[in-house]
């Protein structure tokens, strides 16, 4: 289980802590492992629940935007190899993907359709995945526990307080929890789009994930958008 929360009294981080611009991340030197950055945070946040927050389908023509965001156990490092998921073969992906629940105290992945994307624009559309994934881990916390949401990417989440969160720039690649987070997003998008794949088998879903590819354009050209094209990224088509 989570630390036991209300053990401590109701901390609050400095006021020097708090306005930082933390998306610099000169807080982590290049040298450290994953583990290694996210144990020098926790060291830095004392108090605080450390929440890795991170996406997946920013980018892609069809499909959803995904969001996860992960609170890790205290591991070794020898027990859990960790990296960003665009740097993994999928099958080593999935092999992650299987059996880090084991190494999580909670997490929880969320969506925002193609419908969602078109009506709020990708960025908005992108921070509401992440604030949904993150309600039902903030939901499990005591009212005034304090926590530290760490972000993969040079903003802050809208309409959520600055002052809870980091943006690490290339987070993913550097954070454990955030590394964990793209993992989850990442592997959970690709089984939506396969499952995409059969339901509309004229666009090779499972093989392109949605992006841009010669072979998504041509099926367009030929078949016209379906129901989960991005509307608005039809200036990207063609």
């Amino acid at each position: 289980m989570l630390v036991n929360l209300d053990t401590f009294a109701l901390p609050y981080i400095s006021i020097f802590i708090n306005q930082m611009k933390f998306h610099h991340a000169s807080l982590l030197p290049r040298n450290l492992t994953l583990l290694e950055a996210q144990n020098c945070l926790k060291e830095l946040f004392e108090h605080c629940v450390l929440i890795g927050v991170d996406e997946a389908g920013r980018g892609p023509l069809a499909g959803p935007v995904v969001a996860a965001a992960v609170v890790l156990k205290d591991i070794e490092s020898q027990q859990l190899v960790l990296d960003d998921s665009k740097k993994l073969s999928e099958k080593k992906r999935e092999q992650i993907f299987e059996t880090l629940p084991n190494y999580c105290e909670y997490h929880s992945i969320a969506e925002a359709s193609a419908q969602e994307i078109d009506e709020l624009g990708i960025l908005n559309a992108n921070f509401l995945a992440m604030r949904r994934a993150l309600a039902p881990i903030l939901a499990q916390f005591q009212e005034g526990a304090p926590y530290k949401i760490l972000v993969d990417g040079n903003l802050y989440i809208k309409e959520m307080e600055k002052a809870v969160q980091m943006p690490i720039v290339k987070g993913d690649g550097r954070v454990a929890c955030i590394a964990a987070a793209s993992i989850f997003a990442k592997v959970h998008r690709d089984a939506l789009m396969k499952k995409f794949g059969e339901q509309f088998p004229n666009y090779g879903f499972e093989k392109h994930k949605g992006y841009g590819t010669k072979s998504h354009l041509s099926a367009i050209k030929e078949f016209g958008l379906c129901e989960i094209h991005r509307k608005t990224f039809r200036n990207l088509l063609f």
